[in-house]
């Protein structure tokens, strides 16, 4: 069966529909979880997905646009190849997860998170299954699959999530867990999925099975990607030791805080984040071919369409959410004590800036991925990131903001992104078009010496 292609517009709008409805739902998930689990479920939750997202990154985040840039610049087989590595890495993760639950919770000083852990371990490797089946339809224009998929394991997380945290609601411990587990759940369901989707719409093999990509071609774009996308969960989690023992200097309930900084505010922020996702994804099949063929001029001007799409579709979000931050946290978090809503809305003011810098940081990695620079989104990132947590240990150590420093840290840092990428992708190919002027003008002065030479 012959897998369409979408146009750029719609394959965006298709995908960004599929992570809005995914965020949307991941909001009103958090109406019933903070009613049953409050602040400091909230807080524990929180300080249990760093760890689940710096292994996702390590097993899943660099796949779906380092195999879509590969599929759509031509390559065969990269799926195949990419299904034995990642499936390996994500079982590792899996195990690395479960050792690991015990010292973190003693790290964190909340003994509630090695449970945690241990509930959402499996799910690390499902999602490097279901990451590797988005990248293929990706690269081959087709944003469906990894629409249905988001909003599917969405739904399934908040289905099975909801009515676990009631069961064991009495429990506050054994309630963060199920809700965890419900995360497990969903990838399950969702990458079985996935794959069988793949196994009837992939092509059909010739008679003479073509080669697989080599390792080495899929590790070349994956593994620049990982690292960009592990820095931001590992930062996370640096933040959440720092912020939390920081706090607990300041004030008796620094988990709340955190709790609602990073599981309620940063949840409202993602909102348009989400949404200009799909222009990150729609514009790698669309660069990345022209960039192989060495048209950089056009690729760079389809790179820069895209920036202007996203901060069109950022900006007016960003200053919604300003505007509207009073009664998103009422009509989300209404069952938050009134002097933890006040907090949140303080939050989400300060973090509605990131909402235009953190897509702008999001497209723009893409685009440099597509023009075949990986490594510059990479360096790019530790950077930012690496800001980020010294800021905020800086700012909750030394001023009195206390949790409002780690969203000041959070917007300077996606600031700091957003302008090193820009200035990236604008440089990218001038160094080679000024050689290419150098050599023209070498050989234009030999012709004129030479010519000099024998008319005398």
């Amino acid at each position: 069966m012959k897998t369409k292609k979408q146009s750029y517009i719609l394959g965006a709008i298709i995908i960004s529909a599929g992570g809005f409805i995914s965020k949307v739902l991941g909001a009103i998930y958090r109406i019933p979880l903070t009613n049953v689990l409050g602040g400091q479920g909230m807080g524990i939750y929180q300080m249990v997905y760093p760890l689940y997202c710096i292994l996702l990154t390590v097993s899943a985040s660099g796949i779906p646009t380092g195999i879509a840039r590969l599929v759509s610049s031509g390559s065969t087989g990269a799926e195949r190849t990419a299904f034995k590595i990642y499936g390996a890495v994500g079982i590792i993760g899996t195990l690395f997860m479960f050792m690991l639950s015990e010292p973190l919770a003693a790290l964190q000083g909340e003994p509630a998170v090695s449970l945690c852990c241990k509930m959402l371990s499996p799910a690390v490797f499902f999602v490097s299954v279901l990451s590797v089946v988005r990248g293929y339809f990706q690269g081959r224009g087709n944003m469906i699959p990894t629409a249905v998929t988001e909003v599917g394991e969405q739904l399934i997380k908040v289905a099975a999530g909801v009515a676990l945290s009631y069961i064991f609601k009495n429990n506050l411990p054994l309630a963060v867990a199920s809700t965890l587990f419900a995360v497990t759940v969903s990838e399950v369901i969702s990458a079985a999925f996935a794959y069988i989707y793949y196994l009837k719409n992939r092509p059909r093999m010739p008679l003479f099975r073509l080669p697989a990509a080599r390792i080495s071609s899929i590790l070349k774009y994956t593994v620049p990607l990982t690292l960009t996308a592990i820095a931001l969960p590992l930062s996370q989690l640096a933040e959440s030791v720092v912020a939390v023992r920081l706090l607990r200097g300041i004030t008796q309930n620094a988990t709340a805080l955190y709790g609602i900084y990073s599981g309620c505010a940063i949840t409202v922020i993602n909102l348009p984040v989400s949404v200009t996702y799909g222009l990150a994804a729609s514009s790698v099949p669309q660069i990345s071919p022209l960039a192989e063929s060495g048209n950089i001029k056009k690729a760079k001007k389809t790179a820069y369409k895209a920036l202007l799409f996203t901060l069109a579709v950022s900006a007016p979000a960003a200053v919604a959410l300003y505007i509207s931050a009073p009664l998103a946290a009422k009509l989300i978090f209404g069952s938050l004590a009134e002097g933890e809503r006040q907090t949140l809305v303080t939050l989400i003011k300060i973090l509605s800036v990131s909402a235009v810098t953190e897509s702008l940081v999001q497209t723009s990695s893409a685009c440099i991925t597509s023009l075949g620079k990986p490594v510059l989104g990479t360096t790019t990132q530790w950077i930012s990131c690496a800001i980020r947590v010294g800021l905020t240990a800086a700012l909750i150590k030394f001023t009195r903001l206390g949790i409002f420093g780690a969203a000041w840290a959070a917007n300077f840092a996606f600031a700091i992104a957003t302008l090193i990428n820009i200035c990236y992708i604008i440089g990218v190919g001038v160094r080679k078009d000024e050689n290419n002027a150098d050599r023209i003008g070498q050989r234009l002065q030999r012709y004129n010496a030479e010519g000099q030479g024998s008319s005398r």
